[in-house]
């Protein structure tokens, strides 16, 4: 599977997690919701900056987010 589209599987999971809407997030990480829907959809994929805004609004680790789309990634595979 692509990685685009499982970062943003990750992401959702993790917003839905900490119980925020793609507003709230956008707001938190100092983006657009509308960016957040296109991450999530796998249609955009965010920088590094971004992605550390969005950990730190998730309050997590980027590497957290990585390491759990790698996981994703290599559960597929099997």
């Amino acid at each position: 599977m692509d990685p685009a589209i499982v970062f943003g599987q990750v992401l959702r999971a993790l917003r839905k997690e900490a119980g925020l809407t793609q507003e709230q997030l956008g707001f938190n990480a100092h983006v657009e919701r509308k960016f957040i829907s296109l991450i999530e959809l796998g249609h955009n994929q965010p920088t590094v900056r971004v992605i550390f805004k969005l950990a730190e609004a998730l309050g997590t680790t980027p590497s957290n987010i990585m390491n759990l789309v790698e996981n994703s990634l290599n559960s597929q595979k099997k």
